[in-house]
Order: C-alpha cells, then sequence, then structure tokens
C-alpha cells in the first residue's frame, strides 16, 4: 500500500501544476498563433523529470535540449537519407539515438520517441526548428524560472 505523505503530495502537485502550465503554453503557441507548431510528444514526457526530479542529471537543461535535439536528429537523417523498411528504421534510428546521447553525455530519459515519431510523421528538417528547439528553449525557461527562482531549489545542478 502507498503512504501519501505529505511531502510526497506537494511533490506531485507542483509537478502536476507546473507541467499542465509548461505544456499550457506550448500549446497556445501552437494552436492559438502563427507561429508554429512549439509541442512535441516527447516534451509531455519531460515534465515529469523537469517538474517532478529537477535535481536528476537527466533534468539538467544541457541533457534536456541535446537529448531532444540529437534524437530529432537522428529521425530526420533516417527519414531523408536512410531508405530501409520503416520497421527497419525505426529500430535503428532509436538505437543510434541512445548511442549518441551516451556518448555525448546528454542521456535526457523519455526523448527516445523522437525518432519513431519523426519517421512515422516523415518530419522534414523544420521540425528541428519547431518544435524541437524552441519548443526545447521555452519548456527550459519555464522549468529553470519555477525550479531555481519560485521553488528556490538549486536547478541547474553546477
Amino acid at each position: 500500500m502507498i503512504k501519501i505523505t505529505k511531502p510526497l503530495l506537494k511533490k506531485a502537485l507542483i509537478a502536476g501544476f507546473f507541467s499542465t502550465l509548461t505544456i499550457g503554453v506550448l500549446t497556445v503557441l501552437t494552436y492559438k498563433s502563427t507561429l508554429g507548431y512549439f509541442i512535441a510528444g516527447s516534451f509531455g514526457s519531460s515534465m515529469v523529470l523537469l517538474f517532478g526530479f529537477p535535481e536528476s542529471p537527466f533534468a539538467q537543461p544541457k541533457n534536456v535540449f541535446f537529448g531532444h535535439l540529437i534524437t530529432a536528429l537522428v529521425g530526420v537523417v533516417f527519414v531523408n537519407y536512410i531508405p530501409l523498411p520503416i520497421y527497419i528504421n525505426i529500430a535503428i534510428a532509436v538505437g543510434i539515438g541512445i548511442f549518441l546521447m551516451i556518448l555525448f553525455n546528454v542521456v535526457h530519459l523519455l526523448v527516445e520517441g523522437n525518432p519513431i515519431m519523426v519517421i512515422i510523421g516523415s518530419a522534414s528538417y523544420d521540425y528541428l526548428i519547431n518544435p524541437i528547439i524552441f519548443g526545447c528553449i521555452i519548456i527550459l525557461l519555464l522549468a529553470i524560472l519555477v525550479n531555481k527562482y519560485l521553488l528556490q531549489k538549486n536547478y541547474p545542478l553546477k
């Protein structure tokens, strides 16, 4: 049986609230402006780390930004340059994305789905700018504002 303590409840409420706020900002920018797409499915998963576990090395800005960028880039490269069946491209792209994140020490959990979304959607290089780069900048700015200044947490870690 799970014991719900006050600290656990507070952590869950904070993570849920600020995740809702952040995804809400991205959604409004995407659907109520003409600026383009700012939301990717993997951003929802990133909220778990950014607002639930910001002390994790996997939640640090470098990891969030480059984890998303590398895995999405791998997907775009496969869509445009690797003429293999989709079921092979997806499998290899996910593996290469994980390989590169570990190699460059920018592991961000939960972005391994980026190559899958990119390949299935046949996304172009534009996908790297919007939503990946601009979306990551927005979620990281909000995560820093909330965690460092509002909640007074040591985020990003030094």
